[in-house]
């Protein structure tokens, strides 16, 4: 594969993660006010966003690991850290959410 896709599969990650991270940081918010169905259906299409991310990511996986030499570039690098990133940011939300719904 060369440089010039993995670059494109790059920005595609980096497009899923940062709308995962958009909507898990709407979610919190609609939290803080007690819309918790709104809540859940940021939590819902920011999992997929971030699912459609990681599939991505495996996919990669699996081409080197069947011996596909990639030639990887910072872009792709910069697509890996907005997942690496928005995967620890949903833990987070999931923590926090949960502690507003205790309040009331």
């Amino acid at each position: 594969m060369e440089k010039k896709d993995l670059a494109m599969i790059g920005f595609e990650m980096v497009a899923y993660s940062g709308e995962a991270r958009s909507f898990y940081i709407e979610a919190l918010r609609e939290a803080k006010k007690g819309n918790w169905n709104k809540t859940e259906e940021l939590m819902d299409k920011a999992k997929n966003s971030l699912l459609k991310a990681h599939d991505i990511q495996t996919q990669l996986l699996a081409r080197e690991a069947d011996d596909e030499n990639l030639d990887l570039g910072y872009i792709l690098v910069h697509g890996q850290d907005h997942l690496m990133s928005s995967m620890l940011l949903k833990d987070m939300m999931e923590f926090l959410i949960d502690i507003y719904k205790d309040r009331e």
